[in-house]
């Protein structure tokens, strides 16, 4: 088993300058804001200055089912690495390849039998539902007045019978009954000495959460931490107790992302200021110092959410700074095969000019990853995701960027733009769907 998970391993040359290990619920995903406004400028900010050099990893109590269910509700990066079922389960890259050798690892006096046995012997305890149910893992429902008993006579129980298990009461109606060896600050040390061994141990890791599950994170050494400004009082009184003192460890004053966010800059681990923080500006305005291919495409999709949510003004000048931006040969191949001049699409976008406005229309790239392919061209593979409503569209977007006779002040151009629908999905209105 030790071939897996060398996909991502490679995937950086060396070692990340950050990983970030979050939680998602009421951590990275905010269940509170229908506008999602918070994990948007997250997913900006790391696709223009972490996704090439860092690593993101999810750490979540849902189970794959659960968590693939998330994914499809909410506007989600593609993590590098995703633990599922409170750490019980490691999977790497876009395929989700398992971890073999932490299965290994867990298997150690570990009988889910016995658990099942002890377990049903406690009226308090109703099992959750069939998917959360995993071969390491084994959750109920407990009032939140019964929790502390119930956990104390367990643990008992197990004991006699020769396990070595742990039992975690989380979000104030959780109990998971896992391995010794799981939880999610195990598998994030697992991770850890995975990398050391590898001689890519990152240069700094940040975790963050919200709830019980969530304090082994904090416990793992040299890792700074965040806990969410509306994180839980398990946690809060976890943190009291335990690690009061420890300066790696803030509690945000912002909720949600927003609070990972500012945990970034608090321990000063790099740039801050997402582009949709930036007002609604001339696309063509604010470049960077040198030719920045990542920065270019989040603030391109950007301008078109905010053009056809009606938030930037309907200027014929951003129309003509973006036309100045395309090769006058340029061409757009649309996920159904029809190609089009590049400057036919921005022509048409004079005809859609808030046309999503008071819809919840979102529009974010995933896995910006641009390659120089000689000194002056650049080719960026990402995903590009719409959300309007409830329903999300994705395509695998490529686009060829050139530098060929253009200062950096006016910026790169772009050459080509080619779309593929992703998951094999047909959005029937053709016409909506613009680059």
């Amino acid at each position: 088993g030790k071939g897996h998970g060398r996909t991502i391993m490679y995937r950086l040359p060396g070692s990340a300058r950050l990983m970030i290990v979050s939680d998602l619920d009421h951590t990275m995903v905010d269940h509170h804001d229908p506008e999602n406004l918070s994990i948007l400028r997250f997913n900006a900010l790391w696709e223009t200055h972490y996704r090439r050099d860092s690593l993101l990893v999810f750490s979540t109590g849902r189970s794959p089912t659960l968590y693939k269910q998330l994914r499809k509700e909410k506007p989600m990066l593609t993590p590098d690495i995703t633990i599922m079922s409170v750490g019980t389960e490691i999977t790497y890259g876009n395929s989700m390849v398992p971890d073999d050798g932490w299965v290994e690892v867990l298997n150690q006096k570990w009988d889910k039998n016995i658990v099942t046995e002890e377990t049903s012997k406690f009226a308090e305890l109703k099992l959750q539902s069939e998917t959360e149910q995993r071969p390491h893992k084994v959750s109920f429902y407990v009032q939140k007045d019964k929790a502390q008993e119930v956990t104390k006579a367990l643990s008992e129980r197990f004991e006699i019978r020769g396990l070595d298990v742990k039992i975690i009461y989380s979000g104030g109606m959780d109990l998971d009954v896992l391995p010794q060896g799981a939880g999610k600050g195990q598998a994030l040390a697992y991770l850890h000495k995975k990398f050391k061994a590898e001689g890519k141990l990152p240069n700094n890791t940040l975790v963050c959460g919200d709830s019980g599950n969530d304090a082994e994170l904090f416990s793992i050494p040299d890792v700074y931490g965040v806990m969410v400004s509306n994180a839980q009082e398990e946690l809060l009184h976890w943190h009291a107790a335990n690690a009061k003192d420890n300066p790696k460890i803030i509690h945000a004053t912002e909720r949600c992302a927003a609070g990972i966010i500012q945990a970034i800059g608090h321990f000063s681990l790099g740039p801050i200021t997402s582009p949709r923080d930036v007002s609604v500006t001339d696309p063509s305005d604010a470049r960077a110092e040198s030719f920045d291919p990542a920065n270019d495409v989040v603030k391109f999709y950007l301008f078109l959410e905010r053009w056809r949510r009606g938030e930037t003004e309907n200027s014929e000048h951003y129309l003509a700074n973006l036309k100045a931006a395309c090769c006058s040969s340029g061409v757009f191949v649309h996920p159904s095969g029809v190609e089009r001049s590049l400057h036919d699409c921005i022509n048409a976008l004079n005809g859609c000019y808030g046309d999503k406005q008071g819809n919840q229309f979102r529009i974010w790239v995933d896995q910006v990853l641009p390659e120089q392919i000689d000194s002056n061209t650049w080719l960026v593979k990402f995903k590009k995701w719409e959300l309007s409503g409830e329903e999300q569209h994705g395509c695998m977007t490529t686009v060829l960027l050139s530098s060929k006779d253009a200062s950096v002040a006016e910026g790169l151009k772009w050459v080509h733009v080619h779309q593929t629908w992703l998951g094999g999905e047909q959005s029937n209105d053709q016409s909506a769907w613009f680059f």
